[in-house]
């Protein structure tokens, strides 16, 4: 018997990207009940399993009638909302603080005496602690120092949130653990989901999904500052297997990094991915963002494997061609969710005009 078999679950977020993946592992491996709550901001209905074992409440976490709801019955919690990502935060602050940082706190709050709980996943996001740095980085460690000049507001509340999670462990004993994560890629994740949030990241969001359909479309890749920043590309499988590791191995009020601890320029992530989806279409070069200061980055992976026994199986080749089959396979939803923000993007163009 694994440690989900006949479980029952809490996924806050669980119509996202990840945490469409996560649900679709969790029924794999037996679980009695999953509860997923999604406001859907940054999120589509369609990533949710059809399953008799999946009930879905669509609105916020922070909102008191939906945290109402929530009874004293999960055995884990695995909270993955957030407010999509650093572009839309700048945009909107309030937004952000509202849908990133006011969610952790509220669902703290209601479930911090509930007696079932073994543990509480929060992901949490590796670009808070990673130096600004274009030249030679280091692995960024789980407990390393937290810098004060941090890129956007979405960085503040997602490490606020780590602040919360700690607290909350030692204060109430809730067995909080957080999961660091890397820049995450895969199938599921859906270009345009959810409604507008301010800025054309809405849809363009990250940069490996718009890499692929821009391919795809034979579209050039827009690489900015001649592509100099890395990232560390870890595929969401990877991602949801870490996760589990964390709710059933993690030590309470720890914090792991799901990294695959490889550096990955984006001038090479955008040449893989032409030559993958056979794009010959050359790569655009744009000016450096002015807000980003994050260069070069990349997770160390030592702490995760020596406790969690978690290590990436899935090269980067190998979750590109996935990611370029499943996007092919998807074209038509996610065309769809593009569209419905050509409005307010056109709009968005004529402003900084």
């Amino acid at each position: 018997m694994n440690a989900f078999d006949e479980a029952k679950v809490l996924v806050v977020g669980g119509a996202g990207f990840v945490g469409g993946n996560l649900l679709r592992a969790l029924l794999t491996r037996g679980c009695k009940l999953i509860l997923a709550v999604d406001n859907l901001l940054s999120a589509e209905r369609a990533n949710v399993p059809e399953d008799r074992r999946v009930q879905v409440i669509e609105g916020s976490i922070a909102d008191d009638t939906v945290l109402a709801q929530l009874a004293d019955e999960f055995d884990y919690v695995f909270h993955l909302a957030t407010y999509h990502g650093n572009q839309s935060s700048i945009a909107n602050p309030l937004e952000d603080h509202a849908n990133n940082l006011i969610t952790t706190l509220k669902l703290y709050e209601r479930i911090k005496s509930f007696a079932k709980i073994k543990k509480v996943v929060y992901a949490a996001s590796g670009c808070t602690l990673a130096p600004h740095t274009f030249g030679h980085a280091e692995a960024t460690q789980e407990d390393g120092p937290v810098p004060f000049d941090l890129d956007s507001p979405y960085q503040i509340s997602k490490v606020v949130g780590e602040f919360y999670s700690v607290y909350y462990f030692n204060r109430h004993r809730l067995p909080t653990v957080r999961a660091r994560f890397q820049n995450v890629y895969g199938p599921g994740e859906i270009l345009g989901a959810g409604r507008w949030r301010g800025t054309p990241a809405t849809v363009w969001r990250n940069v490996t999904p718009t890499f692929v359909y821009r391919a795809l479309k034979r579209l050039p890749l827009q690489v900015e500052n001649d592509g100099k920043a890395s990232r560390d590309f870890i595929y969401v499988e990877d991602i949801v297997r870490g996760l589990l590791l964390c709710a059933t191995e993690g030590q309470a009020g720890d914090v792991y990094n799901l990294a695959s601890g490889v550096e990955t320029s984006i001038l090479d992530l955008a040449a893989l991915v032409n030559e993958l989806a056979g794009n010959p279409t050359p790569i655009e070069r744009l000016p450096k963002r002015a807000w980003d200061h994050s260069g070069r980055r990349f997770g160390s992976t030592d702490k995760a494997k020596r406790i969690l026994g978690f290590e990436a199986a899935t090269t980067l080749t190998d979750g590109l061609r996935r990611t370029i089959a499943w996007t092919k396979a998807n074209e038509v939803l996610i065309d769809r969710c593009i569209r419905q923000h050509a409005a307010q993007m056109d709009r968005f163009a004529h402003s900084q005009v």
